[in-house]
């Protein structure tokens, strides 16, 4: 079983360090680790410590910091424009998406998105959605936890496109995801629109600013599963799996 990994603010030095807060409740209380065991800290940023348990407490654990890394950001970041999408579809394709290595997430308010994120319970749901990917980084061993962004407009959203390589899932495509110009360097945002798929309007506009339209084959996904799917053509067009 590979070691698992805790997030804290600031990535401690080598020597002792102790682990609390609810992180050190979730080592010492629900995964119950007992002396001896071994485990990641991390920050987030790429910061990684390898560590082995001291000793035990009720909600806590005692430390030795053994070493401490730094992971490289990757060369290519891919940044994820997800459809806000009704129920908890977001939230899963969150969630897939940093198990596979998504480096940003943008919630995009498309047309056709069901749900709008206004007010307090806007706030909620980009939280919601943040510590959605928090948990998956850390299910996944990552180095990176890929921030959420605030809700974007498509406005905002084709702004963010125009400064860089941008490709769109679109099931009328020509291109496919697999043949698609990648750049060597920078990022690419990636568009994925919520249920009912991505308005005419938006696409053009996407277009005008640069973004390729692309498919991933004949099928149609979902908006809980195509961002994860086309994350994964790329991390193996990139090099990075």
């Amino acid at each position: 079983m590979s070691r698992p990994l805790f997030l804290v603010g600031d990535l401690p030095v080598p020597g002792p360090y102790t682990l609390d807060g609810p992180e050190g409740h979730h080592a010492a209380d629900v995964q119950r680790l007992r002396t001896g065991e071994e485990l990641v800290i991390g920050d987030g940023r790429g910061g990684l410590a390898s560590a082995v348990v001291a000793a035990v407490a009720r909600g806590r654990l005692d430390l030795t910091v053994t070493a401490v890394e730094r992971a490289d950001p990757p060369a290519v970041r891919i940044a994820v424009a997800q459809g806000i999408a009704k129920g908890d579809r977001g939230e899963l394709a969150v969630q897939a998406m940093t198990e596979v290595g998504v480096d940003e997430i943008l919630p995009w308010a498309a047309t056709r998105s069901v749900v709008q994120w206004r007010g307090d319970r806007g706030v909620k749901a980009r939280d919601r959605w943040a510590a959605t990917a928090r948990e998956a980084a850390k299910q996944a061993r990552r180095a990176w936890v890929p921030p959420v962004a605030d809700q974007m407009s498509t406005k905002q959203l084709a702004e963010r496109v125009a400064a860089g390589s941008a490709l769109v899932l679109h099931e009328e495509a020509v291109v496919r995801l697999s043949a698609a110009p990648l750049p060597e360097t920078g990022e690419i945002v990636l568009v994925v629109g919520p249920e009912g798929g991505i308005d005419p309007a938006e696409l053009a506009a996407f277009e005008a600013a640069g973004a390729t339209a692309v498919r991933l084959g004949a099928e149609v996904l979902r908006t809980s599963t195509a961002g994860v799917a086309a994350i994964s053509m790329l991390n193996t067009r990139l090099g990075r799996w």
